[in-house]
């Protein structure tokens, strides 16, 4: 295996464990990091959905202790029911709407102009939650209510659109509905587990036919990096939102769209 595939897989790896659970959209990074490093063929896609799966894991094994209580306490406890009921319905608009709309949303929004859009607007909405009035009425994630959760899975949908960003949506939702900052995260971690998960199996099935033995190292080394690196970003974003708002990540949105239609202008990069 080619050492500069390798390393190229080591850094995608990094970009995903960074920002997939950071309000700033993967998807915009993975484009441009993919396509700067020459990495965006379709064995590229089929890696991205690989390494998003070991940035998946890397939230279980975070919150192990947690999901092997729901896991066990499905049969008996309310609690643990409740629980998994309120992922449940946060995770189906998203899955529904994404059923109907993916086709047309890649056909007509993975652009240069609606992607730098999406950052750019995701930021004033950032802008927006932070600064009104916030009222926190949800201390911790058991005591979100399934109407709660269902209206943050309605916030999640708008990650559908390319440059949005997931976590952001939820995030934002979350702190709009009153959770607190480290509930509305917290919610947002567990959430990924189904969502990701589901999107990780749909693409794997679709794009079964370009994986290849030969790949398992480019695989591997991708998987560990992405896996590693959003461990310590799940951790730190945790410890980071106890002391301090989203505004800084908002004022990186802004910047990163501005980005993106420098490179597509310039042809540096192809965000189609």
């Amino acid at each position: 295996m080619d050492l500069l595939l390798l390393a190229k897989a080591a850094i995608l790896g990094l970009v995903e464990g960074l920002t997939e659970f950071l309000p700033v959209s993967s998807t915009g990074h993975l484009i441009l990091a993919g396509s700067l490093l020459h990495f965006n063929d379709e064995k590229g896609k089929v890696f991205e959905i690989v390494i998003q799966f070991s940035a998946i894991l890397a939230v279980c094994w975070e919150y192990r202790t947690r999901i092997g209580r729901v896991l066990f306490g499905l049969s008996h406890s309310p609690t643990e029911q409740r629980f998994a009921i309120n992922l449940i319905l946060a995770f189906l608009p998203a899955a529904v709407l994404g059923l109907l709309f993916a086709k047309a949303i890649k056909a007509h929004l993975f652009a240069p102009l609606p992607v730098a859009l999406a950052f750019i607007l995701g930021a004033f909405v950032i802008f927006w939650v932070e600064r009104r009035p916030n009222q926190i009425r949800i201390h911790h994630v058991d005591d979100v209510t399934w109407k709660t959760a269902l209206k943050i899975g309605l916030c999640q949908s708008f990650a559908l659109i390319p440059g949005t960003s997931r976590s952001g949506a939820t995030i934002m939702g979350g702190l709009y509905l009153g959770l607190s900052r480290t509930v509305a995260t917290e919610f947002s971690f567990f959430l990924a587990i189904p969502t990701l998960s589901a999107a990780t199996v749909y693409e794997l099935f679709k794009y079964r036919h370009l994986f290849h033995t030969a790949d398992l190292p480019l695989f591997l080394v991708g998987s560990l990096s992405s896996f590693l690196f959003a461990f310590i970003t799940v951790r730190a974003l945790l410890r980071f939102v106890s002391q301090h708002d989203f505004t800084g990540f908002a004022y990186y949105r802004i910047a990163f769209g501005l980005l993106i239609l420098l490179t597509a202008q310039m042809g540096w990069v192809s965000w189609n």
